[in-house]
């Protein structure tokens, strides 16, 4: 339901197969203490050289903390000084080879849809931390940053909501 309620706030359509995804997600997360401690970059190209079963296991696991990390917890980022862009393209990233090491199966559709879906999915998170009036998820500097960069809509909105001016650029507009 908070799911949903946040795409909603947010008027972000999202599939029923990558809002079942976020749910097991969250509940799977709950379950792991380690997750905020583990290096990304490090545990992708592990991943990457791992035999194929445990690859996409490991790469899958990247994607999810990545989408955690860029979603419900970006003040890891801020202690790790990297950007939220960074897991995006790293979470995206190790989806998008999960997809294409399982060619013709169900499971490249989800994890294709997943990378593609990934800055969405991401936005949803965060909204769903600013529900009931918690706290914004992202300072001004971070939100420009993943609206230029990422075409996040939730960060336009946080941009909106802290200044009259309308931010120009997209995606990968540099000022």
């Amino acid at each position: 339901r908070l799911v949903q309620e946040a795409a909603q706030r947010l008027e972000v359509d999202l599939e029923e197969s990558l809002e079942s995804y976020l749910v097991l997600l969250m509940m799977r997360f709950t379950e792991d203490a380690e997750a905020g401690h583990r290096i990304m970059a490090l545990d992708y190209l592990r991943g990457l050289r791992q035999a194929p079963r445990a690859q996409a296991v490991a790469l899958r696991d990247v994607g999810d903390h990545c989408l955690l990390c860029s979603g419900l917890f970006t003040q890891r980022a801020r202690r790790r000084r990297v950007s939220v862009s960074y897991f995006v393209d790293l979470g995206r990233s190790a989806y998008q080879q999960v997809a294409e090491r399982q060619p013709g199966s169900s499971l490249s559709e989800l994890f294709d849809a997943l990378a593609h879906g990934f800055v969405r999915l991401s936005d949803v998170l965060r909204a769903m931390r600013e529900l009931d009036g918690g706290n914004r998820s992202l300072s001004a500097l971070e939100a420009m940053d993943l609206w230029q960069h990422q075409h996040s809509t939730h960060a336009l909105r946080t941009l909106e909501s802290l200044t009259d001016a309308t931010p120009i650029g997209g995606p990968d507009t540099r000022q």
